[in-house]
């Protein structure tokens, strides 16, 4: 397969087969997302269907499973292998594919995007936002690392694979008048019951 930009590469090879072995569905971790899952959409609820861009081995998708077990869930994955597992948890549809190759086929009550943003080149992101609003007819959820202004950040010794800014803003100004902030919220990473890096969520809504 080929790709539009060296981050997709990035996280489609070796890279991201590593990183998914690292990330073990272990069930500390497992109820840490669910407990920050069930904090990001207690103002989205009811959800009946949810899609997820960048699912990796499917920790988001099992979180919002236990969240609300009646969730339709569909969701993208570049990585094969990730894929491959997220898929095999029998919770979602789990298609392997580019978020940049990506149309949605239908809207759901929330589409959402947790970790992959930071990992993607700044130029695409434009492309990435309309994903995310095309697929959704109500709600909109981003879990990232937060910065006022766009900065660069090493990640585990390579650059141009880490960006911060604020993801929610942009979306915000792109869609003016279409979206409005309707939650928002931060994980601290000594927060023993979140079990999470140090991250922002903003929940946004269709208008």
């Amino acid at each position: 397969m080929s790709y539009k930009t060296e981050q997709e590469a990035f996280w489609a090879g070796e890279f991201g087969d590593a990183y998914r072995e690292r990330c073990a569905l272990v069930p500390e971790l497992v109820a840490a997302r669910t407990a920050c899952m069930a904090r990001m959409l207690r103002q989205a609820a009811p959800v009946e269907s949810a899609f997820e861009i960048g699912c990796n081995i499917g920790l988001n998708l099992m979180a919002m499973k236990r969240v609300s077990p009646k969730t339709e869930l569909d969701a993208i994955e570049i990585n094969e292998g990730a894929a491959a597992q997220a898929n095999e948890l029998g919770i979602a549809n789990v298609e392997t594919t580019s978020v940049l190759d990506y149309t949605a086929k239908r809207t759901y009550d929330l589409s959402m995007i947790c970790g992959v943003l930071i990992h993607l080149n700044p130029d695409v992101l434009p492309q990435v936002y309309d994903v995310l609003f095309n697929a959704s007819h109500r709600h909109i959820l981003l879990f990232e690392y937060y910065n006022p202004t766009p900065v660069e950040v090493k990640y585990r010794g390579h650059e141009g694979r880490l960006f911060k800014r604020d993801f929610a803003g942009e979306m915000l100004d792109k869609y003016q008048g279409m979206l409005k902030l309707k939650d928002y919220g931060f994980f601290y990473h000594r927060d023993p019951i979140s079990w999470s890096d140090d991250g922002n969520w903003f929940l946004l809504e269709k208008v």
